[in-house]
């Protein structure tokens, strides 16, 4: 994000060649190597969607709209074929929910067709297809409704689930019902906290799209207190998995989770409460789920007293910020301690304008991840963020997270030296 705050943070403010014969016929016991994409960041004039309409408002928290994003909505299968050439094995996108349903109940076939195609594309290139269900964004009925809090939120996504299932799950490899829908409840554990500022234009920016909507409310999860909401999703959750499962019963299905390295220097009570808060009631609605999707960007260090900055023993980046890929090794180590399941890498990247910083992150991150299935961890695979420099929230397009610059515009895709690090590394089956 913006200034000192990076894409976990201002969300949570507000309150991610040929492949092997195995990848391609689906094997569990292929290792993934991958890169992300979701819906709203890449695809363009999401228009129906509940963020698209908090972008126009004004005032807005957005630093400017999503527009065309990066046109992957009809570009879709070039971003596909990136992958492909270079070596990786899976991609994972996300269905817009706002394209499928953009109203209550009328559910768009030819969107369902287009999410499907993308699907297919992947199995005949020998791609894993990982599939989000929910990546943030939800209809602009859905919130105008009340969102997550209102008593029949978790039935409607569960529809919406049986739909999108009945369409593509046949060649889906893993299914994710939800993107982080714990990062908003990590602000207390946080160094970066809202201003007075930020919170008024929040509530202001809500209620203009709550009258934009001709509606007294305008409910999201990044969007104010998650307190209320949190039920709601852990139950939409669970319906959600019932729905694809009642489709495929041998699909696997997770949820993926904002999962912070938390190192605690003399706060383990504080460490204890994060934990109870911000990932148990997760690992508890996902307790019948087949792996848990790990998302991790950083390492947090809570004293007594609150969070802490980085011990200055740290390395730090040219920026100042600690430089620290092997946070991903210790979150995938926790989340499979705490919950017994397989681990999917779903996300791990980093910001850089620079991208020789991220060519040097992607090998240190990677060898984290094999130093924990050393040890036992059973992880499935590494998926990194992003395959685009795309819309990152709040904070606009000036992040730079992807293995493949976007011109603005005129679309251009061009392949960043990073990606093909990360493809030698796939390739050769890890770093060593």
């Amino acid at each position: 994000m913006a200034g000192m705050i990076d894409r976990r943070q201002a969300l949570a403010l507000g309150a991610a060649a040929i492949a092997t014969p195995a990848v391609a016929r689906g094997s569990r016991d292929a290792f993934l190597w991958g890169a992300a994409t979701a819906g709203h960041q890449v695809e363009g004039n999401n228009v129906n969607a509940d963020i698209w309409l908090l972008e126009q408002m004004k005032p807005t928290l957005f630093a400017e709209p999503s527009g065309d994003a990066c046109d992957s909505l009809h570009r879709w299968d070039e971003d596909v074929a990136i992958v492909k050439a270079l070596g990786l094995t899976a991609y994972r996108f996300s269905v817009e929910w706002a394209r499928i349903e953009p109203a209550d109940g009328q559910f768009s076939q030819a969107f369902l067709d287009h999410y499907a195609r993308i699907v297919d594309r992947c199995r005949a290139s020998g791609l894993a297809p990982v599939v989000t269900f929910n990546h943030f964004t939800t209809p602009r009925w859905f919130a105008a409704r009340g969102g997550w809090e209102a008593p029949d939120a978790p039935t409607l996504f569960a529809r919406y689930c049986d739909r999108v299932a009945r369409a593509m799950a046949h060649g889906i490899s893993h299914a994710l019902t939800f993107n982080e829908p714990n990062l908003s409840i990590g602000g207390p554990w946080s160094r970066f906290q809202p201003s007075a500022k930020m919170r008024e234009t929040t509530q202001a920016m809500i209620a203009a799209a709550a009258k934009a909507s001709g509606s007294d409310r305008f409910s999201l999860l990044n969007g104010g207190d998650p307190t209320p909401m949190i039920p709601g999703v852990l139950r939409a959750h669970r319906l959600g998995r019932a729905a694809i499962k009642a489709v495929r019963g041998d699909l696997p299905v997770g949820l993926s989770l904002a999962i912070s390295d938390d190192v605690s220097i003399g706060g383990d009570k504080l460490l204890a409460a994060k934990r109870r808060a911000s990932y148990e009631p997760f690992f508890e609605a996902g307790r019948d789920d087949d792996f848990v999707g790990v998302q991790t960007y950083e390492r947090t260090y809570l004293r007594a007293d609150g969070p802490a900055d980085a011990p200055k023993s740290i390395e730090r980046r040219a920026d100042g910020k600690p430089y620290e890929p092997g946070a991903i090794g210790g979150s995938v180590r926790y989340a499979h301690r705490a919950t017994g399941k397989p681990i999917l890498v779903t996300e791990n990247g980093i910001d850089a304008s620079d991208d020789r910083e991220r060519a040097r992150f992607i090998p240190d991150a990677v060898a984290a991840v094999e130093a924990a299935r050393r040890d036992g961890v059973p992880v499935l695979g590494y998926i990194h963020w992003s395959l685009l420099d795309n819309f990152e929230w709040f904070s606009g397009y000036k992040p730079r997270y992807g293995l493949v610059a976007i011109d603005r515009a005129t679309f251009k895709r061009t392949v960043k030296p990073s990606a093909h690090v990360l493809g030698k590394i796939a390739r050769a089956g890890g770093t060593r």
